[in-house]
């Protein structure tokens, strides 16, 4: 009762103070010019649009769990990883930062958490191979949530769904810290979304598409998966299964094209599905349903067996590729 408690309060606070400080950090960012051009190409809305956002998610989150827990060592790692990539991405949101800069900047956020303890721990997974492979996750996490940042309410809202499918799990499990963590990432993004939903009255940049990344990515690679089969190591990637798939997806159809895989592109799954048929509102929409259905099926296959899960993540894949196929075929040229 009194972690439910916890839980209520921290996801409640985190909201509170996420409605609150979006519309403050809006007016401060139109008051400074910090605000998104619309290009004609990736930047398609109408007029400029506030940043800072990002800074009312940190701050929200940062405030809720500062009355709702106690900061030991991996909460505090956590915190300091994050506030270098909240930092690296308001330096970029103010200006501009090289792809490559901003990679090593990720990576010192990566190797804080790595070197304090927090990495991909399985009991089957030999050390030389958990830590490279949970460097390569926390990045690709963190990037993955930052590409996925093109739409009104896209980022915001998938990261809220999948803090509450991890939430979700970490109850299941008995991991209070890290639920109680997830609460306020969820929290905080749904208040923030108040605003950033179609039409976006303020974007959260790459402050806090980098934060999201970054802390959900670290809070689900040891959320308890794998007690009834090993194939459930695998759930961290379907809960966080859009954002990954549309960054495979695009780095995919760059190489095919011989284009660089970091070069900036309109070659994103929710563009497709927004140049196919679908609104702005029906493909954000589409993209919480599958977060919501990937969390489920992650859920599923960790309460499972062995047979259970593998059908599971044969079904999930056989979709995955069938969809790939379908996205593939749409004309983003005209």
């Amino acid at each position: 009762m009194i972690r439910a408690v916890v839980y209520a309060s921290t996801f409640l606070l985190a909201l509170g103070l996420a409605v609150w400080l979006t519309p403050v950090l809006r007016q401060a960012a139109l008051r400074f010019g910090i605000v998104d051009r619309p290009d004609g190409r990736l930047k398609s809305q109408r007029e400029p649009v506030p940043y800072l956002g990002g800074l009312a998610i940190y701050l929200a989150f940062l405030l809720a769990i500062a009355f709702t827990l106690r900061f030991r060592d991996e909460v505090l790692a956590m915190l300091l990883a994050g506030s270098i990539v909240v930092i690296l991405g308001l330096v970029d949101d103010l200006g501009q930062l090289g792809p490559w800069t901003k990679l090593l900047g990720q990576a010192v956020a990566v190797l804080v958490l790595v070197k304090s303890g927090i990495y991909i721990k399985l009991t089957f997974l030999p050390l030389y191979v958990a830590l490279p492979l949970s460097v390569v996750w926390l990045l690709a996490t963190t990037n993955a949530f930052n590409l996925i940042d093109i739409m009104d309410g896209l980022s915001a809202g998938t990261a809220a769904v999948a803090a509450a499918a991890l939430f979700a799990v970490a109850v299941l499990n008995g991991r209070h810290e890290s639920a109680t963590l997830l609460a306020g990432l969820c929290g905080a993004s749904l208040g923030f979304l108040r605003l950033n939903f179609e039409p976006a009255k303020i974007y959260m940049g790459d402050t806090g598409s980098l934060l999201l990344g970054l802390l959900l990515g670290a809070l689900a690679m040891n959320n308890g998966y794998t007690a009834n089969n090993r194939i459930a190591a695998v759930a961290p990637g379907l809960i966080l299964g859009v954002p990954l798939f549309d960054m495979l997806f695009v780095m995919y159809v760059r190489w095919r094209r011989g284009l660089p895989v970091m070069l900036g592109s309109p070659d994103h799954v929710a563009l497709r599905l927004r140049k196919w048929r679908l609104t702005t509102r029906q493909t954000v929409l589409a993209s919480y349903a599958a977060t919501a259905l990937l969390g489920s099926a992650a859920i599923a296959m960790s309460l499972a067996g062995t047979a259970g899960a593998a059908a599971i993540l044969a079904a999930i894949v056989l979709a995955g590729l069938a969809i790939g196929a379908l996205l593939r075929r749409v004309d983003m040229s005209l």
